[in-house]
């Protein structure tokens, strides 16, 4: 498989690597309600005077797939992020970290009850590895550590969200909509903010300061429009379950980034944890045989030349 398919899903990761290091600023300074509609409103703003005239072109598509357009904003828009923002206030980064990275194995689950996908071993064997090299990670060197924290409220709704984002790769994956990438993102933008809308205007309404901008911003640009483009690129490209695989990388993008902007220092625990994380997904991506094997159709039987 050409390395160039793996770029999108790496990119994707690395920014909400950044989104993930910004969660608890924004406890105090911004409502989650809030947030969460401002940031799609924002990509909506932007993506309007580019999308909206292809997105007319497609108004019979759109017309008639809005349903699944708005299951897809739901889950994968308002539910995953806007959980997550509620989780920050009842729970540690590091917790949602440990909870974000079950998103591969949930979807790994989810893909073999729906869409019906025997797990690979490698989906398998990865996503234990990378687990475990995020456990390792996120214990600073003794993954027993995290057995000791408390079941937090923040702690159901990030699994909640975890959940929440699995399903939305694999009905990705499974609703092959006939519509151009920037389109299809385009109409789930669109449900989200409709979708995001009353919980805007019932919950507390935060003015935007200077204080609160910037994470607006990036929430609503890079961590908003680009992430969904590239994640949507890569599951059209390599399928859920390899893409979601990716997400492991996250704790170990964090720390590199925490390294560069604060000046921490690179542990034993880091270098163990980052090589299980790496190892993860290289053998998600390379042991592609499946766990059991179906039944050979007679379509399947390679005809002989005359």
């Amino acid at each position: 498989m050409p390395l160039l398919l793996f770029l999108p899903p790496l990119g994707a990761v690395l920014i909400w690597s950044g989104n993930m290091t910004i969660n608890q600023l924004t406890v105090g300074a911004i409502a989650p309600s809030s947030i969460a509609f401002l940031r799609w409103l924002l990509a909506l703003a932007v993506l309007t005077p580019f999308v909206a005239p292809a997105a007319w072109r497609y108004r019979d598509t759109l017309r008639r797939e809005w349903p699944k357009l708005a299951v897809l904003g739901l889950l994968g828009m308002g539910l995953w992020q806007g959980l997550a923002y509620v989780a920050a206030e009842t729970t540690s980064a590091t917790n949602m970290g440990i909870l974000a990275a079950m998103v591969p194995l949930l979807t790994v689950l989810l893909s073999a009850l729906i869409l019906r996908e025997p797990p690979s071993v490698g989906g398998i064997l990865g996503g234990l590895f990378a687990f475990c090299g995020v456990a390792l990670l996120l214990g600073h060197g003794n993954p027993l550590s995290l057995l000791e924290l408390e079941i937090a409220r923040g702690d159901a709704l990030m699994l909640v969200a975890a959940t929440c984002y699995a399903l939305y790769g694999v009905m990705l994956k499974r609703w092959p909509l006939d519509l151009p990438p920037w389109v299809l993102l385009y109409g789930q933008v669109v449900c989200a903010v409709l979708i995001l809308l009353p919980p805007y205007l019932l919950g507390p309404m935060t003015p935007v300061t200077s204080s609160n901008i910037g994470l607006i911003a990036y929430a609503g640009i890079p961590a908003s429009i680009i992430t969904t483009y590239l994640w949507m690129l890569a599951i059209r490209r390599i399928g859920a379950n390899r893409a979601s695989i990716f997400i492991n990388l996250m704790p170990l993008f964090s720390a590199l980034i925490a390294m560069a902007t604060l000046g921490e220092r690179l542990a034993l625990f880091h270098v163990f944890g980052g090589a299980l994380v790496l190892a993860g997904v290289i053998m998600a991506q390379t042991l592609t045989l499946p766990l059991r094997r179906t039944a050979p159709t007679p379509n399947d039987t390679p005809m002989r030349r005359p």
